[in-house]
């Protein structure tokens, strides 16, 4: 069962990509969605916007795909809630 993190983050780019959100999986890749490099910056704003998060250069290049992204927001997430 799919958790806020990944329901909004599956939201977020089939809403920017014009894509149904039921097409995007956690195991969609952003070759396979569209994504290209200018969508992929677009991408991490929004995200970072709609989550009131700072994504590190690292973490961003380091996401290829939904589960990737998931992943690192919720990483990013828990240490934000933790450092209080």
């Amino acid at each position: 069962m799919a958790d806020d993190v990944e329901r909004r983050v599956i939201d977020l780019i089939a809403r920017k990509k014009k894509l149904d959100p039921t097409t995007v999986t956690l195991d969609s890749t952003f070759e396979q969605l569209g994504v290209d490099s200018l969508d992929a910056a677009d991408l991490l704003f929004t995200f970072e916007d709609d989550f009131k998060i700072v994504v590190p250069d690292e973490v961003a290049t380091s996401m290829k795909n939904v589960r990737q992204v998931v992943d690192g927001l919720r990483q990013l997430l828990t240490t934000r809630t933790e450092a209080g």
